[in-house]
């Protein structure tokens, strides 16, 4: 891809995720989301390979979806309350919408379905942003709103999340797909805790974001895309893949 269209859609994809993480007000938002996936597009389907293009499509379909019920649900909140205000949620069925929508767009079960094939047919780089700075938007509007979402709904989608999201990767040889379910377990457990303490799920999403850039930058810099492929290089960079090992650990949770 031409530098300078890549640099244009990194600008525009961090305006993006800053309107929306800085706006109070729902189009603003809105407005950032859909900035935020017309610019990833490009950068899925870089390669130009059909399974490119499918996981370009797929993620397009699905984000419009997501961002369609996020604006209905504002318009529906502003049509009952007169309010346009993120944090003026307050009627059911807008918050019930809401939480769907929030979860199609961090990918939680069960509607999960278009991130690991999407993170598949991304490269390294660009599902390195699919994992953190595309999951940033929608976690900053789960903070925001986290006292008017529907705790029922989202603790059942995030418990869900944590248990299929470690299980489903279990099968998986690509290791894209196994960071991609390890994404929707780690996102589960982030919507269980942000219903009690949303400081402390800011904290963990910091924290996912520096492992998941390690281990995805070490992918990229050894070109390993499969766990065969991985068990051999260990000859070839001991110093890398011992890193690699360690932000494996760490993201499963273990010491050090």
């Amino acid at each position: 891809m031409n530098p300078q269209a890549n640099l244009i859609f990194i600008t525009s994809l961090l305006l993006g995720t800053t309107i929306t993480i800085s706006s109070n007000h729902w189009v603003l938002a809105w407005a950032g989301l859909e900035i935020n996936t017309l610019a990833i597009l490009p950068l899925i389907s870089k390669s130009h390979h059909p399974r490119a293009i499918e996981a370009a499509t797929k993620y397009f379909l699905t984000q419009s979806a997501a961002s369609a019920l996020v604006l209905f649900s504002s318009m529906t909140n502003a049509w009952q309350t007169g309010q346009w205000d993120i944090t003026q949620l307050t009627h059911p069925t807008s918050c019930l919408i809401l939480t769907s929508a929030i979860a199609i767009k961090l990918g939680l079960v069960p509607f999960h379905f278009w991130f690991p094939e999407v993170l598949q047919g991304s490269p390294l780089t660009t599902g390195l942003l699919l994992s953190t700075l595309m999951k940033l938007p929608p976690i900053a509007l789960l903070y925001m709103t986290s006292s008017s979402l529907n705790p029922t709904l989202l603790t059942t989608l995030a418990l869900l999340s944590t248990a299929l999201g470690g299980w489903m990767g279990l099968n998986q040889t690509q290791i894209r797909k196994i960071l991609a379910f390890s994404s929707i377990s780690h996102l589960g457990w982030m919507a269980v805790i942000i219903i009690y303490n949303p400081k402390l799920t800011l904290l963990n999403f910091y924290l996912y974001t520096i492992m998941t850039a390690t281990v995805f930058l070490t992918l990229n810099t050894t070109k390993t895309l499969k766990l065969s492929t991985l068990m051999t290089a260990w000859t070839k960079a001991p110093l890398l893949n011992a890193m690699l090992l360690l932000t494996l650990l760490s993201l499963a949770g273990l010491p050090p």
